[in-house]
């Protein structure tokens, strides 16, 4: 089974696989220490929440170091869109791992 993670508006735009997190396209763009959202190359983006990547405004958690490229994943079936959470306040960041 896939765990994706979805923006703001309910579109599936990633998903988990291990601790790495990768596009819908199966690239790999970040990686996961606990609920801890990395990019690849180990700096801080935010904090996985509710299958989104969200901004808790928890300062900057620091650089965790590239554990190396684990390659394509492959695209998973797109789940379609949850709709829209309207979610508590924090900010969805998935554009970061992007970036």
């Amino acid at each position: 089974m896939t765990d994706y993670l979805y923006d703001q508006q309910g579109s599936a735009v990633g998903f988990v696989r291990g601790t790495y997190i990768h596009a819908m396209n199966g690239t790999a763009i970040g990686q996961l220490q606990g609920t801890h959202v990395h990019k690849l190359s180990g700096d801080y983006v935010g904090e996985l929440d509710d299958q989104m990547v969200v901004d808790k405004h928890m300062g900057n958690r620091g650089n965790i170091g590239s554990p190396g490229n684990p390659g394509n994943a492959g695209s998973p079936t797109n789940p379609g869109s949850r709709g829209n959470r309207g979610y508590g306040g924090y900010p969805e960041v998935f554009h970061r791992l992007l970036q």
